[in-house]
């Protein structure tokens, strides 16, 4: 048996994945959906708690917990429905472990998220969620700092971060970056794929 202790250096903290999707498809997508201006950084729901997509439908009861997604159902949006290549995307996890929550992370111009920590978001954590980051927008001047130490994403590109660590970003740019992130259950076959991809 792992301990927690044994099991918290069992990954690497930025691993990429085997996984390479079409940067000119997720822009064009991301274009045709015509998002309004924002300040500072914006969220899109793609995927969400199906009682919020669908107000008809009744709230879960209360969860002793949130973590691992397993408190509600998940429904995909209008935005998600109306854009296939996104979908194909989702559907991709989608046949390969449960995923959860799926959105568009925006950050603007001249922005920065300061550093925090997700506690839920390691696939050491027990109940926890994987959330995989996929950048649709950003250049040089985008950073991105996990432990202190500089990311470096491609466009299209799909990536694991424990982000239970410290983690911070600053947009130096005069553009928006944005970013998909897909948060799924971690099973088997995702343990498997991160963990062959850690080298």
């Amino acid at each position: 048996m792992i301990t927690q202790a044994e099991n918290s250096t069992a990954f690497k903290d930025r691993i990429k994945l085997p996984f390479t999707f079409d940067v000119n498809k997720l822009q064009e997508e991301y274009k045709a959906l015509k998002l309004g201006s924002f300040t500072y950084y914006n969220v899109i729901p793609l995927r969400s708690p199906a009682h919020l997509v669908d107000t008809s439908l009744p709230f879960p009861p209360p969860a002793d917990d949130y973590a691992d997604g397993s408190w509600c159902d998940w429904m995909d949006t209008q935005e998600l429905e109306k854009s296939p290549y996104l979908n194909e995307v989702v559907d991709f996890f989608k046949a390969k472990t449960k995923v959860t929550l799926v959105r568009l992370l925006r950050l603007a111009p001249n922005s920065t998220v300061k550093e925090h920590t997700d506690p839920t978001l390691g696939i050491e954590i027990e109940k926890s969620v994987v959330r995989l980051t996929i950048p649709i927008f950003s250049n040089e001047q985008v950073e991105f700092y996990l432990n202190d130490e500089l990311m470096h994403m491609a466009l299209g590109e799909c990536w694991y971060m424990r982000l239970t660590d410290p983690h911070r970003i600053i947009n130096n740019s005069t553009e928006e970056r944005v970013n998909l992130t897909i948060d799924m259950i971690p099973n088997e076959w995702l343990r498997g794929v991160i963990e062959e991809s850690q080298g």
